[in-house]
């Protein structure tokens, strides 16, 4: 009697010990064939959130709602299914795991759809819209002048959230008053030197969005979307089924990038061992802490 309850003890511990040597696959099935993506390990919030949403079949007959060549596509809107149920829709939103020096957008790339930053500061992610990035190539140079023109643009935002304080009212009304009498030199005057310090002074110095070496050389090979790099959480990747997303992309679309015929997709998920996710698509899991 106890040997049988020794080998039971065992043979729980060997099942449970494989359990958790696998992981998710997610498999999207569309019109224009399947793609396979994995989630991260190092983003549990939305790896956990996403599988929950798959697992309950929340995903099933959503659309790619949005569409466009060379940059995305854009999926996963719960809310917008026909006869959705009130207490089936989402509407929470998720803590940021943006992980830009890791995870980056190539083509292919599992990120999160949110609100802008004027009215989510914080950058939380829909708690169900997600994006697959489509992208295109971009040489060193390309990514260097797209760093200053996003450290140009923050510098924009952040000038006009100053203005909008009430201990600078008179400088804004100058401001204003310049614009009015189209007053360049003054306002190229007020940009180079004034707007510099106060953007400093309430905010900190704006730094140069810094490219890797690796994000540099995947953008020049794979392709993607380096613009949003450090804005959005990438959870995941596409591995299998890249072609799906040219297609999907490349689609006829009306007004706000919606693709003329409806997009559905189903979406599953495939138990595979971790080892052989790694082997098979170069993902290594984070070592586990002791």
């Amino acid at each position: 009697m106890k040997k049988s309850i020794i080998y039971i003890f065992v043979i729980t511990l060997i099942l449970s010990s494989c359990a958790g040597s696998k992981d998710n696959l997610v498999v999207f099935h569309t019109p224009y064939g399947d793609m396979k993506a994995i989630l991260y390990e190092e983003t549990p919030i939305h790896k956990k959130n996403f599988i929950k949403l798959v697992e309950s079949g929340q995903y099933d007959s959503t659309t790619f709602h949005r569409v466009i060549k060379d940059f995305m596509v854009q999926g996963g809107d719960v809310n917008a299914k026909k006869n959705i149920e009130e207490e089936d829709k989402i509407n929470y939103q998720l803590q940021a795991e943006i992980i830009d020096d890791k995870f980056w957008h190539i083509k292919g790339a599992l990120a999160a759809a949110r609100m802008g930053d004027n009215v989510n500061p914080n950058r939380k992610s829909s708690g169900s819209q997600f994006y697959i990035v489509d992208g295109q190539t971009y040489t060193e140079n390309e990514l260097t002048q797209m760093a200053e023109g996003r450290k140009a643009q923050q510098k924009q935002m952040k000038v006009k959230q100053v203005l909008g304080m009430k201990k600078y009212a008179s400088l804004r009304n100058k401001v204003v008053e310049m614009q009015k009498n189209e007053d360049l030199e003054g306002l190229m005057n007020f940009m180079e030197h004034t707007a510099d310090s106060l953007v400093a002074l309430e905010y900190g110095e704006i730094e140069l969005y810094q490219f890797k070496p690796e994000q540099v050389a995947d953008y020049a090979e794979k392709g993607g979307a380096p613009h949003l790099d450090g804005e959005y959480t990438v959870f995941g990747q596409v591995v299998e089924g890249l072609a799906v997303i040219d297609s999907i992309a490349s689609v006829r679309t009306a007004m706000a990038d919606k693709p003329v015929e409806d997009i559905f997709m189903t979406v599953e998920l495939e138990k595979m061992s971790k080892k052989k996710i790694t082997e098979n698509y170069g993902y290594n899991y984070p070592k586990e802490e002791k």
